[in-house]
């Protein structure tokens, strides 16, 4: 059984580890963890969609789309 989540407000501040007297890394809640694991997700989608955007639109009719796609066959 795992125990409860904590709310936002009772998270432990993240702790910093030492290595040679200089910060060499950090230990996080998970909930933190993974809450910035997915806003670094959204920001790669949000540029990847920016990046989209800037390049011209391209039509082509059905006909030469499937002559150049066929999957599995």
């Amino acid at each position: 059984m795992s125990a409860p989540r904590e709310a936002k407000s009772e998270r432990r501040s993240p702790e910093i580890v030492l290595r040679d007297g200089r910060p060499a890394a950090v230990i996080l809640d998970i909930d933190e963890y993974q809450d910035m694991l997915e806003r670094l997700e959204e920001l790669d989608d949000l540029e990847m969609l920016r990046a989209m955007r800037e390049k011209p639109l391209k039509f082509r009719n059905l006909e030469e789309f499937l002559a150049e796609y066929r999957p599995g066959v």
